[in-house]
């Protein structure tokens, strides 16, 4: 270890403070498991009415992967977001967990697409997927 960076110091964030690190929007990860097994994608997100929303192909892998084939079942997510300043070796990360909520009603389509989230990935991107949390842990590493 060089002799000329401080200890690390880990400390755990509470929720009001991870919600103020993602409240921003930007890029995150969808985790969730598929028939082949686990799969991490990164998306496009915005906070949306306290829960995470973005957007995605129809037919991809968010799309057909997080669809039970269920009516009201939905599939349970992890979505994490962080920031690392690799030189001084500090930075941050908060997971969200719970749902994946596929936006259908006409209702909630139109509240959802004033949103403003855009995505980066080119194409359609026509289906809005919410994560409403149901936990939210955070962690910061930082060097005095």
């Amino acid at each position: 270890m060089n002799d000329r960076v401080a200890p690390p110091s880990l400390e755990e964030l509470d929720l009001g403070e991870c919600l103020r690190l993602i409240a921003p929007g930007g890029i995150g990860r969808v985790g969730f498991t598929t028939a082949s097994g686990p799969v991490i994608l990164p998306v496009t997100y915005t906070m949306y009415d306290k829960s995470v929303l973005f957007r995605t192909a129809l037919g991809g892998p968010l799309d057909e992967d997080l669809s039970t084939g269920v009516q009201g079942v939905e599939l349970k997510v992890a979505f994490e977001v962080d920031d690392f300043d690799s030189e001084r070796r500090t930075g941050w990360s908060v997971l969200i967990q719970g749902a994946a909520h596929r936006v259908s009603s006409e209702e909630e389509l139109a509240a959802v697409q004033a949103s403003g989230v855009e995505p980066w990935a080119g194409g359609e991107r026509r289906l809005y997927v919410r994560i409403t949390p149901v936990q939210v842990t955070g962690r910061r590493v930082t060097r005095s």
